[in-house]
């Protein structure tokens, strides 16, 4: 009789959907944990290239409860082409960050943009956390954010929802 070993299994950190990340000095981020997207992505501002070819930025945007103003220099920075859910392309440059995710720190790769709409300033992607974690989509760190834009919305169809319509949805495919 062979005996065969089966390979040993690491026990990989369980995450939700949503967690609080320190991020490069910042401390208690909200980020969305993304599994469909290949790329962590960080929302920056003020993106400049000095003639040198040095990238500068700052973390987060002047209207951001996280913006500190501080502005990070990169020598060492990539390009990438990401695509969009909806088919839009982007080129954006991509620095490493170091990050605290759960209980483990380490440095990733992320691509700057600027995410002032989206609900969560970081995008943790799949590449971010494989081998690592394992993400559990029922729990969630994060208490979710509520886009004020949909309260209002919602506001205005109760009212009159011909007229809603007509405003909203009409005009945009007729």
């Amino acid at each position: 009789m062979s005996s065969t070993k089966s390979p040993k299994v690491t026990q990989l950190e369980i995450i939700g959907s949503t967690e609080y990340i320190n991020v490069s000095g910042h401390e208690k981020i909200p980020a969305k944990i993304d599994t469909g997207a290949d790329t962590s992505s960080i929302w920056a501002s003020d993106i400049d290239m000095k003639k040198d070819g040095t990238l500068v930025f700052s973390l987060f945007g002047p209207e951001s409860t996280y913006y500190t103003g501080e502005r990070l220099t990169f020598d060492d920075y990539k390009v990438k082409i990401v695509r969009s859910s909806h088919g839009d392309t982007q080129v954006r440059y991509r620095v490493k960050l170091p990050i605290k995710l759960g209980k483990k720190s380490f440095e990733t790769t992320f691509t700057l943009a600027n995410r002032s709409r989206n609900n969560f300033p970081v995008l943790i992607g799949r590449h971010s956390i494989e081998g690592n974690f394992l993400v559990d989509v029922s729990k969630s760190s994060v208490e979710h954010q509520k886009n004020p834009d949909t309260h209002h919305l919602n506001q205005e169809l109760e009212e009159d929802p011909y007229r809603f319509h007509q405003k909203y949805v009409k005009k945009k495919g007729a």
